[in-house]
């Protein structure tokens, strides 16, 4: 069964859209599930997320873990976006279901592609970032039938 933040989340999600020149844009998927999630951000002088918007295709648990994510992002600093967690996402929204976890690990995984974006269009080098393993920005993934 899911929280009522995560129903609130999915029923009337935040931050949906695209960001125009945004500073940086994530997108990550999960091939098993179908779930693919792409994050905006827009970071100030001052290295603050000042706006964060999302795309998701995907679940109820999926659009829910990406606008809370949203949520958790806005305001702060890179180094703090870059603390952002899964447990922390599931926290916020009062819990997931077990075989809903995997969304909440796509939310972080989603502000970090951004972050790595945004590092590359600046180059710069942010502090504990590593290359997503999980992005899909560059080429899509194609399945043989």
């Amino acid at each position: 069964m899911y929280s009522e933040k995560v129903m609130d989340h999915f029923q009337n999600p935040r931050n949906v859209g695209e960001i125009e020149n945004a500073s940086g844009v994530g997108t990550v998927g999960n091939a098993k599930c179908g779930d693919i999630m792409r994050m905006y951000i827009d970071v100030d002088d001052n290295g603050v997320i000042t706006e964060c918007k999302f795309k998701t295709f995907g679940c109820g648990a999926a659009v829910a873990t990406s606008s809370m994510a949203t949520e958790l992002v806005k305001g702060k600093t890179i180094q703090e976006a870059l603390q952002i967690t899964n447990k922390a996402v599931m926290e916020a929204l009062d819990g997931l279901p077990p075989v809903k976890v995997h969304c909440s690990l796509l939310a972080e995984e989603a502000i970090h592609a951004a972050l790595w974006d945004y590092a590359e269009k600046h180059n710069i080098v942010i502090e504990g970032l590593e290359k997503p393993v999980n992005d899909i920005s560059e080429h899509e993934e194609e399945e043989e039938y």
